[in-house]
């Protein structure tokens, strides 16, 4: 399991004759050092602009510390987790895992993340052992453009730096962002307007996979890399049809995840994402990972707060 891996940094890739890099989230943002039975420490890889920890890490590293403590056969099918405090950024987070049951299908494990002596986040996690069953559903896959027909975020980044015209604000905002060292590969379906910030429908679409090779090996790594994926630009959903308010504050304050059929975190999926509602300083935004091949793969939900500048009344004086 991915809280004692210990991956080469290089590894053959499916293709016969070839290497790749295998994915940092393996060899660095989930591979949680032991310290003592259902007791973990995790590091930190890439720290947003906020200088809070990214959810994301948190939730991820949280599953890798509970799937550690459950049998083989076992895969996580929800977890549901709370934000409680910002994560510093300056020193190590600390996992520790509560075997609160065990039986005969499923089994539960609840995870507090902890730093400065304090739960930064709580988690539960369920497990299941797999049952065939005929009662099966799901929705159908959105129709959008393929990845290879798309840019990726960078591409578009440069692709906007290439415009003479672009004021040298959203210059120095854009070459921020490419500074950024994020282990994740995003291709925007309908990428929005980041100058005018035109308000839109609450709802996006972005291919998204894991940057190097994980390979298919362990189903519930997959789960903990998705669990981390989830977290990115997600929230942010909300905000699409307020873009012209000026943001004071704004976090998550829960997570949930259910998985749903196997997949790679390594290879492109469609992140479908949407706001039915916000209000009283809240959002609420429902997303779903599907395969290529059409198969719903996770659904995910997560409310953040978002609190709004108030401007200042002109002065009479």
């Amino acid at each position: 399991m991915a809280a004692s891996l210990q991956p080469e940094d290089v590894i053959e890739s499916e293709e016969e004759g070839t290497k790749d890099l295998r994915s940092v989230l393996v060899t660095s943002v989930l591979n949680l050092e032991p310290l003592d039975k259902d007791l973990y420490r995790g590091s930190h890889h890439w720290v947003p602009s906020t200088q809070r920890l990214f959810g994301g890490q948190i939730v991820g590293q949280a599953l890798v510390a509970a799937a550690s403590s459950v049998t083989e056969d076992e895969h996580v099918h929800s977890l549901h987790c709370y934000f409680v405090r910002a994560g510093d950024p300056k020193i190590p987070v600390l996992y520790q895992v509560d075997r609160t049951r065990d039986g005969r299908s499923f089994s539960v494990r609840s995870v507090k993340a902890i730093q400065h002596g304090v739960p930064i986040l709580t988690c539960q996690a369920s497990f299941h052992r797999s049952q065939e069953s005929p009662l099966q559903h799901q929705f159908t896959m959105p129709t959008v453009p393929a990845p290879e027909e798309l840019l990726t975020r960078e591409e578009l980044i440069y692709k906007y730096l290439k415009d003479p015209s672009l004021v040298e604000k959203h210059r120095l905002g854009l070459n921020k962002i490419l500074a950024q060292d994020i282990p994740i590969e995003i291709k925007p379906i309908n990428p929005p307007d980041m100058f005018h910030r035109l308000p839109q429908e609450p709802r996006q679409m972005f291919w998204v996979r894991a940057k190097g090779l994980i390979g298919p090996g362990d189903m519930r790594l997959h789960c903990c890399v998705a669990a981390y994926i989830s977290d990115y630009s997600f929230v942010g959903t909300a905000l699409l049809p307020h873009m012209k308010l000026r943001l004071a504050f704004i976090a998550s304050l829960d997570h949930a995840m259910w998985f749903h059929a196997p997949f790679r975190a390594d290879e492109w999926m469609l992140y479908e994402c949407e706001s039915h509602w916000a209000g009283n300083c809240r959002g609420l935004v429902h997303g779903r990972l599907w395969r290529r091949d059409g198969v719903l793969a996770a659904t995910c939900a997560q409310e953040g707060v978002f609190r709004v500048k108030q401007n200042s009344p002109n002065s009479k004086l």
